[in-house]
């Protein structure tokens, strides 16, 4: 079984706190890392301050993202994913509870790999994470090459989100 990282971007601590829950009632031993909102998911996937460390804070192969959070939305982190990664390397699932047809609209347009409403309740959730690793984590191949971020933008060139460090919005 795979050991890949998942990264949870959720800023409600009872999202998380029920994620982690269906993880270990499922026996799945993923390492989970949590950002708390979407500047946090940025850093995280840059690799930068409390993040540097990658053996500590490795790129995850799968990020699933909340849209309605403080500083960047889903939808900003989407697209910082996106334009400094590209599409294959990560893979990107929107989990929220939004079941807006433009959210779902635009995260497809914007590169989601796929869109998840959260359920109300738990034994779908349990259902859902299953799903989530059967398919995502296990069957799915992704891209061969290196996950790094810098391997695709220059940093230092000024493009990409290493800019990124007042909150957007």
């Amino acid at each position: 079984m795979s050991k890949d990282t998942i990264l949870l971007v959720e800023d409600d601590p009872n999202s998380v706190y029920f994620f982690r829950y269906a993880l270990g009632k499922l026996r799945i031993e993923n390492p989970l890392q949590v950002a708390k909102h979407g500047l946090e998911a940025i850093e995280y996937l840059e690799g930068v301050g409390e993040f540097a460390n990658r053996e500590r804070f490795p790129v995850p192969k799968l990020v699933l993202l909340d849209l309605r959070m403080p500083y960047a939305t889903g939808f900003e982190v989407l697209e910082k994913i996106r334009s400094c990664l590209g599409r294959g390397k990560v893979v990107v699932v929107v989990f929220t509870s939004s079941s807006s047809d433009s959210d779902i609209s635009q995260a497809y347009r914007l590169g989601a790999n796929g869109y998840i409403v959260k359920p109300s309740q738990l034994g779908e959730l349990l259902k859902i994470v299953q799903s989530i690793r059967d398919f995502w984590m296990t069957l799915n191949e992704t891209h061969p090459g290196s996950l790094s971020w810098q391997n695709e933008t220059s940093l230092e060139s000024g493009s990409g989100p290493a800019q990124a460090r007042e909150p957007l919005g």
